[in-house]
């Protein structure tokens, strides 16, 4: 075999037994015992134990190696374990792991800001940093309250924008809302994603109490849903006329995944407030919310007691890690290799669409979903190709979707060797059945 070959060989799965393995099954009733019941989903036959991630690889407890089509939930664009990022937050783990974000700031803080201004679309001009998406959006959320003198929000049905009690308000998926609506305001108008824009501009003028109108412009958690050509330019026409701020969650679509370094860029769409976060450090937990400098500035001025604010605000080692990642992703022009393997990869479905229990194929750069006749279907394909060392999520509000967000530096062959895997499931009995 030759050095390609090896090479090769060494980026794609590899699978000693039965998954999941001997110390995974072990692992599986400590962890029962130990953690709130509603957060691991656990059975005899999922999930696995990882212990180590680098590229778009991932070897658990038990040594089996996995191609990962998720980068872990859309965060790992540069690599799992990229060694730029993690060697940029160990060398600020020996200079400052923390510091007192909102009083005394850090040097490397206005770093991060300065570059975040320099990749978002020109004309939002200032910044909040957090640490989750959740607090990204209730921190937009406030801001365009307090820019409106109004508290009521347009969101669309199937948006995923956190699960934080703030969050819930403007949250489009039932199932997240249901246990906590006794205490949501319930005034969120929820309209349909991708909606004709008349129809849009006629519900929207209804209500008169709304700030802002939120909105992801691929929807993730759905089941990646794309709207039709020309609709969020259609839906900031909407906003301007109507004197709505346009909020865009690209937590998930963000920093090239969508082929682009943002998505809304894809239609030359300037939001009045972008919420970005998951990919932005590459796995150390930091986010941010940005705006136009007069929405920002409808907060006070501090007066030594910030009005909104956390405890890790521009943590030292977030900033370097986001500092890092967002260089590599320059450097590599990853937004214009997440459109050339998304094409590559839209190819790749479209022999899966034929199959008869596939409803649907869609997507852009690398956030792609394949969508089942149902979720037992999609579930089924799932457990499976963790069995042949291929790790995907369900997604869509039933969960008939399979979603294919892989890191942006995934190696073709190891992309064609995951859909290879997927493709021969899909076809098989286990799939018709």
């Amino acid at each position: 075999m030759d050095r390609l070959g090896r090479m090769n060989e060494a980026l794609l799965e590899k699978i000693h037994g039965k998954i999941p393995g001997a110390q995974t099954r072990a692992l599986v009733p400590n962890l029962a015992r130990t953690e709130s019941r509603n957060v691991t989903y656990l059975s005899a036959d999922f999930p696995v134990f990882w212990r180590s991630a680098k590229g778009a690889n991932v070897t658990d407890v038990d040594g089996n190696r996995y191609i990962d089509l998720t980068a872990a939930f859309g965060v790992a664009n540069v690599g799992h374990s990229n060694p730029e990022v993690a060697a940029a937050i160990a060398a600020q783990a020996e200079l400052l792991m923390h510091a007192m974000g909102d009083v005394h700031p850090t040097e490397i803080k206005n770093r991060l800001l300065e570059k975040l201004l320099s990749i978002v679309p020109s004309g939002l001009g200032k910044v909040f940093l957090a640490s989750t998406g959740a607090e990204a959006v209730e921190a937009a959320l406030k801001t365009a309250m307090l820019a409106t003198g109004k508290s009521a929000f347009a969101a669309f049905h199937g948006a995923y924008h956190g699960l934080s009690l703030g969050t819930l308000e403007v949250s489009g998926i039932p199932k997240f809302r249901e246990p906590f609506k006794h205490v949501l305001s319930d005034r969120t108008l929820l309209l349909d994603f991708g909606m004709d824009p008349d129809v849009l501009r006629a519900a929207l003028s209804g209500r008169p109490d709304l700030a802002a109108v939120i909105v992801e412009p691929v929807q993730g958690r759905a089941g990646c849903i794309v709207p039709p050509p020309g609709w969020l330019r259609a839906l900031r026409s909407i906003c301007d006329e109507m004197r709505l701020l346009l909020i865009l969650d690209e937590i998930y679509t963000g920093f090239g995944r969508t082929g682009t370094m943002f998505a809304c860029e894809y239609e030359l769409v300037l939001p009045d407030i972008i919420c970005i976060g998951k990919a932005m450090a590459n796995g150390f937990p930091i986010s941010a919310m940005l705006a136009k400098p007069f929405v920002m500035d409808a907060w006070p001025l501090s007066g030594g007691e910030a009005l909104h604010t956390s405890t890790s605000l521009g943590n030292p080692m977030g900033c370097a890690a986001a500092l890092a990642t967002i260089a590599q992703i320059e450097r590599s022009d990853l937004p214009a290799r997440a459109t050339q393997l998304g094409l590559h990869l839209q190819t790749r479905l479209a022999a899966a669409a034929a199959h008869p229990c596939v409803r649907a194929i869609r997507g852009r750069g690398l956030m792609w979903g394949i969508q089942f006749r149902d979720a037992a279907i999609a579930e089924r394909i799932v457990k499976l190709a963790l069995t042949k060392g291929v790790i995907v999520l369900q997604a869509g509000l039933t969960g008939n979707v399979i979603s294919i967000t892989p890191p942006l530096i995934i190696a073709q062959p190891q992309l064609d060797r995951a859909i290879d895997i997927l493709d021969g499931l899909i076809g098989s009995e286990s799939c018709t059945a």
